[in-house]
């Protein structure tokens, strides 16, 4: 099922429009700076846990105060895309996401668990902003013929970032971590000295994340964009001819909505546990259950240039339902093979994750002309999916074990591989067409 060139862009037609490629590279600096944050976070599950004496449930806290704020603030983030335009809401999310950064300061003086949550949910409100505005800024600088294949390409900058991420967590914290071991002969006063000592680490790496988005937003302040499409009114009325209406009308987004959901849903379950599987199924240190973490998001990075080439070949629906399938068979592998084998499979499964965000994020947005600034808040929205699904995760690790837990990613992929098969079966929106009646 290979398309011809024709199907994805005009031969003459560059995958970036030649006076938007400085603006591209400075979004792709974007894209690897929230990737940095992003799996930085799935560190801290473990190192919390650790440090404040917690059940998986409460450290999986850390990923819904993260996830949680993506969902609040994607749709303040199209208000100001609409009425700004993309550059203003990239500024705006870089700017707060930094703030949550420095936050951490306070946080690792005040030794409080909830102020960490607080700080991450500020730097995660940026993000949402960012990657709200983002996005569909990437998809406008070229052909709409080709977006998906030009959003998949920006997305693989974003685990180069999360490798970056995780290897300063593998680094600069979990090897310098208090062992449990030690905690259980120390006295009141130096178990508080080893929390103010852990709690430093996970500052470190955040303070740093902060410098380089300020720096990236000066890099962007001061750079004239043209963007690619003039901010506009955007009716959000539901009526017949409103923005919401004709996003709820478009069946090919509205399942794209909830495929994402789910997507988001495995990749921070499954990278969300991944220290800890290592950890309790397949029985490694913390040091080394954070290199097994790296070869999850080194694959990832690998995978999405491979990913981006095979989309100037293959339909984006056909390669998302192979992955998908490929990411469950992964998922039950991980639950049956209690080995070094399993441990593997979770690691794998970051080929079949690879390719799926920007997919989804193309497919559901094309066709939707002006209604993609809110049609790209909902599918930031469905970030929410990061903030509940690792908690049901968490709880079934809780109740039944590290390795049944993988049970809940493997029922997400699932759902994404429903919607790969009905974006298979079903007629797209010709570019342009706002709708796409149930």
């Amino acid at each position: 099922m290979a398309t011809t060139p024709k199907d994805t862009a005009e031969p003459s037609a560059p995958l970036v429009a030649r006076h938007l490629r400085v603006p591209f590279i400075l979004l792709i600096l974007c894209f690897a700076a929230w990737g940095m944050a992003a799996n930085l976070t799935d560190i801290l599950v473990g190192v919390f846990r650790g440090i404040f004496d917690m059940s998986n449930f409460q450290a999986s806290l850390v990923q819904f105060a993260y996830y949680g704020a993506y969902f609040l603030l994607a749709v303040p983030a199209a208000f100001i895309n609409a009425r700004y335009g993309f550059k203003a809401g990239v500024l705006v999310g870089l700017g707060l996401a930094a703030v949550g950064g420095f936050l951490f300061i306070p946080a690792s003086n005040l030794l409080a668990y909830e102020m960490f949550l607080l700080a991450l949910f500020v730097l995660a409100a940026g993000l949402s902003i960012l990657e709200t505005s983002a996005n569909p800024f990437v998809i406008g600088m070229g052909e709409e013929a080709s977006a998906t294949q030009r959003l998949n390409l920006a997305q693989s900058f974003n685990p180069v970032g999360a490798n970056v991420g995780v290897l300063m967590g593998a680094i600069l914290i979990l090897p310098n971590l208090t062992p449990e071991e030690s905690k259980t002969i120390m006295g009141e006063d130096e178990l508080l000295a080893a929390t103010e000592s852990d709690l430093a680490l996970v500052l470190q790496p955040y303070l740093v994340i902060a410098g380089i988005l300020v720096l990236i937003w000066l890099l962007i302040a001061f750079r004239k964009m043209e963007l690619p499409s003039a901010p506009a009114p955007v009716d959000l009325t539901s009526g017949r001819g409103g923005t919401l209406a004709r996003l709820w009308a478009n069946r090919h987004y509205r399942y794209g909505v909830v495929a994402q959901f789910f997507n988001v849903a495995a990749q921070t379950s499954t990278w969300t546990f991944t220290i800890l599987y290592a950890q309790d199924v397949a029985g490694t240190s913390p040091g080394e259950a954070g290199w097994w973490l790296q070869a999850s998001l080194v694959l990832f990075l690998i995978s999405r240039f491979v990913m981006t080439y095979l989309l100037g070949i293959f339909r984006p629906a056909l390669l998302l339902l192979i992955m998908a399938v490929f990411g469950v068979i992964c998922c039950l592998t991980s639950i049956f093979v209690l080995n070094v084998v399993g441990l593997i499979a979770v690691v794998a499964i970051s080929a079949s994750l690879s390719l799926m965000f920007p997919t989804i994020y193309g497919l559901s947005l094309q066709g939707l002309g002006p209604d993609a600034k809110f049609g790209s808040a909902g599918l930031v929205m469905a970030i929410l999916g990061g903030a509940l699904v690792p908690m049901v995760h968490a709880a079934v690790m809780d109740a039944a074990g590290s390795a049944l837990g993988y049970i809940v990613p493997g029922i997400c992929l699932a759902v994404v591989a429903a919607y790969a098969l009905f974006a298979l079966k079903n007629t797209r929106p010709a570019v342009g067409a706002a709708t796409d009646q149930a």
